[in-house]
C-alpha cells in the first residue's frame, strides 16, 4: 500500500509586512548616480578627473590666499605687507561702512538703515505666500515706499531732517538704490511697450519698436552719458537735475526696452484662443490682457525678468563713469589711500565686491525657480 499521508500538514501565513529593504547600491544612491552620470564611459571618465583635478586646484589656491595665508588683524596696509600674504581682510573691516554708505554721514546712518528695512519687509511680505494684503502691500511698494525712502535718505522739504545731496550717497547703498529704481520703474514701461508693439494701430506699433531698437542699440555706457549730458538739455533753463536721478532715467528706459522684448516673447506664447475666450466672454482689450492674457505671458516669461534683473543689478557699476560712487568704485576709492596701500587689498576689495553681487544674484535666481515651481499650474503625469 501506499501512504498517502501529508507530512507537511502545517502552514504560515504572515501577518505582518516584511520590512522593506535598500535597493541595491550599484543601482541606487550616490554611487549609482556617480556611475551613470560622470564614469559611464572611458572618455566621461576621463573628463571628470580633469574637471576635479581643475576645482581641486582653483579651491585650494582661493582657499590659500582667503583663509590660510590671509591677514586677519592689522589697523593699516603696511599689517598686510607681508612675504606670501593672502587676503588682507582688516582692510574690508576698516572699510566696510564706506563700502555700504559711501560718503554718507556717519551720524546719519539710521535713515538709510530705516529705509532699507522697511523695503526689506515690504519685499518679504510680497514674497511669502499665502500673506493676506499683498495688493495693499504691493501699492504702498510700488507708489508709497520710493517717496518714502528718498525723503527718508535726502531729508530737507517739508520733513524737517538734514538735506543729505546724492553726492554723498554711495557704497552698496547706491547700488541698490539704482537697481530697485531700474527694475522696478522698467517693469510697468516694459509692459506697455510689449502690448504696443503688438498693437493694431500702425503709429503706436511704429513707436514702440522706434523706441525699443533704439535703446537696445546703445550700450548702456552710452545711455549713462547721453542721460547726464543731453538730459538737461530737455528741461527748462535753470532746472537742477542731480546726477543720480540722471542715471535713474536712463537705466530705466534702457531696462525698460529689454523687458519689453521679454514680455513680447511670453506674449506671442499664448495661443490666440484665449483672447477668442476672452473676447467671446464680453471682455474689452484692457480686461482681457489684465486678468486672462499678461497673467499667463509674465508666468512664462519669469526666467528672462529674472535675467535682466541680474544683468542690471551688475550693470549699476557702471555709473561711476558719471561721477557717482557705488559699491565697486567705493572699493577702487579705498585702495588708493595712503593708509591701507599693499600689493593684495585690491585683490581682496574686488574679491569682497564679486561675493556681494554673487550674493545678491544667487538670491534672485532662487527665488526665482521657486516662483516657477509655484505657478507652475501644468498638467504633470
Amino acid at each position: 500500500m501506499t501512504d498517502t499521508t501529508n507530512h507537511n500538514d502545517f502552514s504560515f501565513v504572515r501577518t505582518e509586512m516584511a520590512q522593506d529593504q535598500p535597493a541595491p547600491v550599484n543601482t541606487h544612491g550616490p554611487i549609482a548616480w556617480l556611475r551613470a552620470n560622470l564614469f559611464n564611459s572611458v572618455g566621461n571618465t576621463i573628463l571628470t578627473l580633469i574637471s576635479l583635478y581643475v576645482i581641486w586646484i582653483a579651491a585650494s589656491g582661493i582657499w590659500s590666499f582667503t583663509v590660510t595665508h590671509a591677514i586677519w588683524e592689522g589697523t593699516e596696509g603696511a599689517d598686510c605687507r607681508v612675504e606670501g600674504a593672502g587676503a588682507c581682510w582688516p582692510y574690508i573691516q576698516n572699510r566696510l561702512l564706506f563700502f555700504i554708505y559711501g560718503f554718507y554721514p556717519a551720524e546719519l546712518y539710521w535713515r538709510p538703515n530705516l529705509a532699507m528695512g522697511i523695503g526689506a519687509l515690504l519685499l518679504f511680505l510680497l514674497a511669502t505666500p499665502r500673506i493676506p494684503g499683498k495688493l495693499i502691500v504691493g501699492c504702498l511698494f510700488l507708489f508709497v515706499y520710493p517717496f518714502v525712502t528718498f525723503l527718508l535718505i535726502h531729508g530737507g522739504y517739508f520733513t524737517g531732517l538734514e538735506e543729505v545731496p546724492t553726492e554723498l550717497w554711495g557704497g552698496l547703498m547706491l547700488t541698490l538704490i539704482v537697481a530697485v529704481t531700474g527694475i522696478v520703474a522698467s517693469f510697468p514701461i516694459g509692459v506697455v511697450l510689449a502690448l504696443g508693439r503688438r498693437s493694431r494701430m500702425p503709429l503706436v506699433r511704429s513707436v514702440c519698436v522706434v523706441f525699443i531698437e533704439l535703446w537696445r542699440g546703445v550700450p548702456l555706457i552710452t545711455v549713462l552719458f547721453m542721460a547726464s549730458v543731453m538730459l538737461p538739455l530737455f528741461l527748462p533753463e535753470g532746472t537742477n537735475f542731480d546726477k543720480l536721478m540722471r542715471a535713474l532715467v536712463g537705466v530705466t528706459l534702457f531696462t525698460a526696452a529689454y523687458t519689453a522684448e521679454v514680455v513680447r516673447g511670453g506674449l506671442q506664447a499664448i495661443p490666440k484662443g484665449q483672447s477668442e475666450a476672452a473676447a467671446a466672454l464680453g471682455l474689452n482689450y484692457v480686461q482681457a490682457n489684465a486678468f486672462i492674457i499678461l497673467p499667463q505671458a509674465l508666468k512664462l516669461v519669469i526666467p528672462g525678468i529674472v535675467n535682466n534683473s541680474i544683468s542690471l543689478f551688475k550693470d549699476t557699476t557702471l555709473v561711476s563713469i558719471v561721477g557717482l560712487v557705488d559699491l565697486l568704485g567705493a572699493v577702487k576709492a579705498g585702495t588708493t589711500t595712503s593708509t591701507w596701500s599693499a600689493p593684495t587689498i585690491p585683490v581682496t576689495g574686488y574679491l569682497f565686491a564679486a561675493a556681494v553681487f554673487w550674493v545678491f544674484t544667487f538670491a534672485m535666481s532662487r527665488y526665482s525657480q521657486y516662483m516657477e515651481r509655484r505657478l507652475d499650474t501644468g498638467h504633470r503625469n
